[in-house]
């Protein structure tokens, strides 16, 4: 039976985080090339620890752009999330442009690679993606999540967290497979991500569009 708090669907904001956080993971980033060079050091099962690098990054980032976001006008907060969705779209249109071209993201494990949790947190604490997420996709998100029901919000984040660190266990294994070091996986991936960014951008550019035309 589907669960309604306000205007929003417990199920749906569910598929949020997971799609939000499925996307991310599947999209080749500095934290996907910290995973391989883990996996080509020391294996895939030292590496698993790794993939809980988000939740120590992602906390002060999350913080100061919810705070932010806080203090500023609910229409100034529809206007971010309009620009999240452009930046999601923007996002989708590059992974199609890599599906369709055939390129997969060169990962380089040249030098040495970062040894502890620690050092995966600060590869990711210096991506500008978390920043760019917080700002203009999560953080809206959290805060509307809040204003219908706080457990709406706590939902949302447990699904995007949990999601993102299953998808990142599951990519490590793989690659501690060589299931994922094929440029065929790669484009898969691609694909993925691409459907499920343009799905998530439509979301957030009619959820903000619909706030700023009735507010």
């Amino acid at each position: 039976m589907l669960t309604i708090v306000g205007q929003t669907t417990v199920i749906g904001i569910l598929l949020v985080g997971m799609s939000y956080a499925l996307s991310a993971a599947l999209q080749p980033g500095p934290l996907q090339a910290f995973f391989l060079a883990k996996v080509a050091e020391g294996g895939w099962r030292r590496t698993l620890p790794a993939a809980f690098a988000p939740l120590l990054s992602d906390g002060p980032i999350a913080l100061a752009a919810i705070l932010f976001l806080n203090i500023v006008p609910e229409a100034f907060r529809d206007l971010l999330q309009l620009a999240g969705g452009i930046l999601l779209l923007y996002f989708a249109w590059n992974a199609f442009q890599s599906w369709r071209q055939d390129e997969a993201a060169e990962i380089s494990t040249s030098g040495s690679a970062p040894k502890t949790i620690l050092q995966a947190a600060l590869i990711n604490l210096l991506n500008p993606n978390p920043y760019l997420g917080w700002s203009l996709v999560m953080g809206p998100m959290v805060l509307s999540a809040w204003a219908e029901n706080p457990w709406l919000a706590v939902g949302l984040l447990l699904s995007f967290y949990i999601t993102m660190i299953s998808a990142s266990m599951v990519i490590i294994y793989l690659m501690g497979q060589a299931l994922l070091l094929g440029p065929g996986a790669r484009k898969a991936m691609n694909l993925i991500s691409a459907l499920l960014l343009l799905g998530l951008s439509l979301y957030f550019l009619y959820k903000a569009s619909w706030h700023l035309l009735i507010g």
